[in-house]
């Protein structure tokens, strides 16, 4: 069995009976000042996510595709409990996320593209903290470390340099090896191939693919990038403006807009093009995820 990540049925926090992960009416608001109101304008509630309701099951991949803004990073932060929710509720294998903090930490691993390390440590000192943060001894970290930065398509000779020196791309390999290293049964992926060349992207994407294929390991994956949901997910979410419009296997979307690709059942759903959503981004990336 592999030392890096370890079937759920081995973790006596994981219910077998539920559903990876339940969300109903989930909501989260934040407020922003109205630019246009003038210098002492007062801010005004907007909603992030707006009763957003899935259901994700176990060994499932599910991808949340949206343009920065739409309420992605909301949505994972809610899931790791880095954020309180305003209404409704999320389920992490039977647990409440926001009453059983504790528990879901021990199930639940986050890597977004805002990953923070000690910059003056190397890629492997920055894993063996986090190994032993968790609870890993030295014997099985000094094995596991090179196996899950090897895994992630990180070169071998440059493990020990500081990660300041490190491109955005390398430190992202080290920020998915640090998830992955410490045995999560939930994975929450916001951005996991953002600055990668197309080879380590590929090398990235062909690794999730294995985690999940050879452990009982559930994904969610939110992302902007629509072939890479295509080619990792089971079923594909779109959010917009803190919406979801659906999440159904990308088939099925492709039916139900009468279109060929996802891009084109985008501008169906919202009425914008892919573009036309980037362009608006700025507006609403001061509140949402």
């Amino acid at each position: 069995m592999s030392t890096v990540v370890s079937r759920t049925s081995e973790n006596p926090h994981v219910r077998r009976d539920v559903p990876a992960v339940e969300v109903r009416d989930l909501t989260k608001e934040f407020r922003r000042k109205d630019r246009s109101a003038g210098r002492f304008a007062k801010r005004k509630r907007m909603p992030a996510l707006d009763h957003v309701t899935f259901t994700i099951e176990r060994g499932e991949c599910v991808a949340i595709l949206g343009q920065n803004g739409s309420g992605k990073s909301t949505l994972v932060r809610l899931l790791s409990t880095l954020l309180i929710n305003d209404g409704g509720e999320a389920r992490i294998f039977g647990h409440d996320a926001y009453k059983e903090s504790r528990a879901i930490r021990r199930l639940v691993n986050r890597v977004s593209v805002e990953a923070s390390f000690f910059k003056k440590m190397s890629a492997a000192e920055n894993l063996s903290y986090a190994a032993r943060f968790y609870g890993m001894g030295p014997s099985k970290t000094r094995t596991a470390v090179p196996a899950i930065l090897e895994k992630v398509g990180f070169p071998a000779e440059r493990r020990g340099e500081p990660m300041e020196n490190l491109s955005r791309g390398m430190q992202q390999k080290v920020a998915l090896a640090r998830a992955l290293l410490t045995s999560p049964v939930l994975l929450l992926l916001d951005e996991p191939t953002t600055g990668l060349d197309p080879r380590s992207k590929l090398e990235v994407q062909e690794f999730i693919k294995a985690v999940r294929a050879e452990h009982d390991a559930t994904i969610l994956l939110c992302t902007h990038d629509m072939n890479e949901a295509e080619v990792l997910a089971d079923r594909i979410g779109l959010l917009d403006r803190g919406e979801l419009l659906f999440l159904e296997p990308v088939e099925d979307v492709k039916r139900r807009y009468d279109v060929e690709t996802l891009e084109e059942a985008f501008f169906a759903a919202t009425g914008r093009t892919f573009e036309d959503e980037q362009t608006e981004d700025d507006e609403f990336r001061e509140v949402f995820g």
